[in-house]
């Protein structure tokens, strides 16, 4: 089979009849399958589903029905999980994603070699104060600390080699991640592709601002993850030990000045009538527990059960 098209959604039931038209139209020279992730719909859509799959047969249309909201992140992974063909397509089911764009992707990834190409929504349909100018904040950010090129890094539609999704593990609110995820199982070769973005024709988004700051939060996660999960230590320690450090050089310079100053017979404060000793204890504090901090993160990376699992490429 050569693709596959998991499309997540909650509360579409509008779109989703017009959207499997589109992809039959625009997909007509490949063998597909089409699985929706219906992410615990109120409106019906499940039923429009069961409609689609027995009319173009079970076979080309798959569904996934949760019994609540988990959120995209969720119904992403069952949809990789469920996913046969040798090349993976994600998109929106809100008639915003055009599948007009995937022959081009999928030519991408056959002939250029990409794992992973993303859409770039260039001229957005969006509110340019609440979508437009967030996004681009937030995509600056998400390229400065991946290292991953990409305009818009949270595009819903992207095509993948079928090897990649069955390695990553998307979890949480990561599905914005997801090309970072790729390039820390080893999966370097992301490419880009501008993309036609259309208004929304049916309902409204399910998404709000608070996005953003969970989006920033997350990617710390990630990053975070990927530098120092397998090695707490290197972060807690380091940072443990130079805390540590200066507040015992302080503690030193207090006692040493207010002795040298008794010495000589000039005016002094007690040691302990000083805010500069309270911090200096606060530091020496707080650079033991950072670094008990890295040694019990060690003591957990090495009893994972995960900690020696790698992503081999080939074997001789």
């Amino acid at each position: 089979m050569d693709l596959s098209i998991v499309i997540p959604l909650y509360n579409e039931r509008e779109s989703l009849p017009d959207l499997y038209a589109w992809i039959e139209r625009s997909l007509k020279d490949f063998s597909y399958e089409v699985i929706f992730v219906d992410d615990g719909s109120t409106d019906g859509s499940w039923k429009v589903i069961q409609e689609m799959a027995g009319k173009a047969g079970h076979d080309v249309v798959h569904g996934i029905r949760f019994r609540r909201n988990y959120g995209k992140s969720a119904a992403l992974y069952e949809g990789f999980a469920a996913a046969e063909g040798d090349i993976v397509i994600t998109m929106d089911a809100d008639l915003q994603d055009s599948p007009e764009e995937i022959p081009e992707m999928v030519r991408m990834i056959r002939e250029e070699g990409y794992d992973l190409v993303s859409g770039w929504k260039k001229h957005r349909k969006d509110n340019a104060l609440t979508k437009n100018l967030p996004s681009k904040l937030y995509n600056w950010t998400a390229r400065k600390v991946t290292g991953i090129k990409l305009h818009d890094m949270n595009c819903g539609l992207k095509a993948y080699r079928k090897e990649v999704v069955k390695n990553i593990e998307v979890y949480g609110e990561m599905h914005r991640y997801i090309p970072y995820l790729a390039k820390n199982a080893g999966f370097g070769k992301i490419g880009e592709k501008p993309v036609h973005h259309q208004k929304r024709k049916y309902g409204t988004s399910k998404f709000g601002m608070d996005r953003f700051v969970n989006g920033f939060l997350d990617l710390m996660s990630l990053w975070f993850l990927s530098r120092f999960g397998g090695k707490p230590m290197h972060f807690f320690g380091t940072s443990g030990i130079l805390m540590f450090l200066v507040g015992f050089v302080m503690t030193v310079w207090i006692i040493v000045a207010k002795l040298v100053h008794q010495a000589n017979g000039l005016k002094f404060r007690a040691v302990t009538d000083q805010p500069l000793f309270y911090l200096a204890l606060l530091a020496v504090v707080l650079g033991v527990m950072l670094f008990l901090a890295g040694f019990i993160g060690e003591m957990i990376s090495r009893s994972s059960v995960t900690r020696n699992n790698y992503q081999v490429a080939e074997r001789l």
